[in-house]
């Protein structure tokens, strides 16, 4: 670093060092803790995933069944009958300042709209199933994309923490200690020359 071998000069930079220090602490606990909430979540998203993918295989068993009672076609204009309209909002939630997302479903209209005379009961349970599995399908959407939100700022973090460890904080603390290496070189200099000065007044 270019630097003014000053007192002036060596206060600021002990003044930095310390803030480097404090700074560096802080974004090491802040990558800690995002780490934390992204093993949390990775554990709960994991255990979901197990449940949706059986669940899954429940529904799909329901509209074998079903088809299976029905023919093709009759199966197949059940589902031309339903009238349910579905939308998705997101709204946003902060962890670590870091915004997440949140996803809501509004559903409207009938689930169910064709007729029982000629359809499985099994198909019933299969869309209402189906629908409730949909729900946690959002909650697994919206861990999905926080942990790639909280992964993302921990790089960056961790990027910022590297950055104060390796490069700014050694390169502040040998900046100090080549300003206290040329004041005791000056203050030697300047004793010396003291002491010159002094002999040839006795001399």
């Amino acid at each position: 670093m270019d630097v003014n071998a000053t007192r002036m000069e060596l206060l600021k930079l002990r003044k930095r060092v310390n803030i480097a220090v404090r700074g560096h602490k802080l974004l090491k606990q802040k990558q800690d803790e995002l780490l934390r909430v992204i093993q949390e979540i990775i554990k709960k998203l994991s255990d979901l995933r197990e449940e949706i993918e059986e669940d899954l295989i429940k529904v799909l068993k329901h509209f074998f069944l079903a088809r299976a009672y029905q023919d093709k076609k009759s199966f197949e204009s059940s589902f031309l009958l339903l009238d349910t309209d579905i939308e998705l909002s997101v709204g946003w939630k902060k962890i670590m300042n870091v915004p997440l997302p949140e996803y809501e479903k509004t559903m409207e209209g009938e689930l169910i709209t064709y007729g029982f005379a000629n359809t499985s009961p099994t198909l019933d349970e299969a869309l209402k199933d189906l629908m409730e599995i949909f729900d946690r399908l959002l909650n697994l959407a919206e861990m999905e994309k926080s942990i790639a939100l909280l992964a993302e700022e921990m790089n960056k973090t961790r990027r910022r923490v590297n950055a104060l460890e390796y490069i700014l904080i050694p390169e502040l603390k040998d900046a100090v200690r080549y300003i206290h290496m040329k004041l005791a070189e000056r203050e030697r200099e300047t004793i010396s020359r003291l002491m010159r000065i002094k002999d040839i007044i006795r001399g």
